[in-house]
């Protein structure tokens, strides 16, 4: 029936059919996906070394999908690296169903549910509504991406100072989604704040 949602689960998460890449060791950089040891990592740090004697390496810095784990690893110059066939996909986070938290690709209306611990820190940032890229590996969900800047809503924190706008200090706030954020002392109950999900920090008011 058209319209109908279909559920899937964290482990039956579509996979597309796509190519697998390899490149070589050289061209590794922030943000490539490669896989070692069956596993998918992304590069954090990276840096290209050429000593007077010995053979050229690359010294890089991943953080393993799965796991979380950060590691260093040395690559021989030159060689062959495979790429993670990594890829992310749009979707809206809908709504909250007990413990999973339930997303919909917008154009199939196919639905996705993480747990928890799939979720992890993130969810104090989650509204409904809001897009979200899942990062999708061999027919599994590894990650997912809340927006950078998040608009939300102030629901408690202590009264505003009048006419202190200028001033460097700072109070915590409890924001529509249960964060806790520094805000500055003028900021109100009901104001709209923007907020940089990757450091938590308050940014302006909306």
């Amino acid at each position: 029936m058209a319209g109908t949602a279909a559920t899937v689960n964290l482990s039956s998460a579509p996979y597309l059919l796509r190519r697998i890449y390899a490149f070589s060791s050289n061209d590794i950089k922030v943000g490539s996906n490669i896989e070692v040891d069956g596993a998918p990592w992304r590069v954090l740090e990276f840096l290209h070394v050429k000593p007077g004697k010995g053979a050229a390496f690359v010294r890089t810095k991943l953080r393993n999908y799965m796991s979380g784990t950060t590691v260093e690893r040395t690559f021989r110059a030159g060689i062959t690296v495979e790429e993670a066939d990594v890829f992310k996909e749009t979707k809206q986070f809908t709504y909250k169903d007990g413990s999973m938290f339930v997303f919909m690709d917008l154009t199939t209306f196919e639905e996705v549910r993480l747990n928890e611990t799939d979720v992890g820190d993130k969810k104090k940032w989650l509204k409904e509504g809001m897009d979200c890229n899942l990062l999708f590996w061999k027919g599994k969900i590894i990650d997912f991406e809340v927006p950078i800047t998040v608009q939300l809503t102030v629901v408690d924190v202590d009264p505003g100072l009048k006419g202190d706008t200028a001033s460097g200090g700072s109070k915590p706030a409890t924001l529509d989604t249960g964060a806790v954020v520094n805000v500055p002392l003028f900021v109100n109950i009901g104001d709209e704040i923007l907020v940089d999900t990757r450091t938590g920090q308050y940014m302006t008011r909306a």
